[in-house]
């Protein structure tokens, strides 16, 4: 379903859209919808291989590794959209995350994530009227779309931010401590 359409749907009946109302396609081909992540803190990454901010892929992999037992999924989508940073065909993808790299987080097809054939998840991401925050035209690999646990998008970090920085860590920090429908973190227990 096009992005409009899921879109003026949701409106419709009275919803917003959110990150749940689309899909992304699978290393292995299969459609899954993102709905299977409802209730969880995304960080959705547009990745590439051959980059400068390669060095980021091990770093998102810690991130994922460190607070996956809080509810954070690291979601990496490579792309080739700039500087054809990712030129492989599907199979020598899998191959250098699944193997070389051996990345635990989960890992999507190749996707056109900016211009006239971008997949509707982006649309949706860096449409600026539906995503005050996070909206804009994606500038580089290894932009950062951190989506709350009630699947909106809360803010977005372009590739100069690495995944071990400290703000990205504290606002990943501070989405896990919410529950889904909070507007702000959780109060911590005192410990007295």
């Amino acid at each position: 379903m096009c992005l409009l359409s899921t879109c003026a749907l949701a409106l419709a009946l009275g919803a917003e859209p959110s990150v749940c109302d689309f899909s992304l396609v699978s290393l292995d081909g299969k459609e899954i919808p993102l709905k299977t992540y409802q209730g969880k803190v995304l960080l959705i990454v547009n990745m590439a291989s051959q980059t400068v901010y390669s060095d980021q892929i091990a770093k998102l992999d810690a991130l994922y590794k460190a607070y996956l037992s809080q509810g954070l999924v690291v979601l990496g989508i490579p792309s080739d959209d700039f500087g054809h940073g990712e030129p492989g065909k599907p199979e020598e993808i899998k191959a250098y995350y699944q193997d070389k790299l051996r990345v635990t987080f989960p890992v999507w097809a190749k996707s056109t994530l900016s211009g006239k054939h971008q997949i509707p998840l982006y649309e949706y991401l860096t449409d600026a009227k539906l995503n005050a925050k996070t909206g804009g035209e994606l500038p580089w690999n290894f932009t950062k779309y951190l989506i709350g646990r009630d699947a909106k998008p809360v803010l977005r970090f372009d590739a100069g931010t690495p995944p071990d920085s400290p703000e990205l860590m504290a606002a990943v920090e501070s989405e896990l401590q919410k529950k889904p429908g909070d507007k702000k973190p959780a109060e911590k227990e005192s410990s007295w």
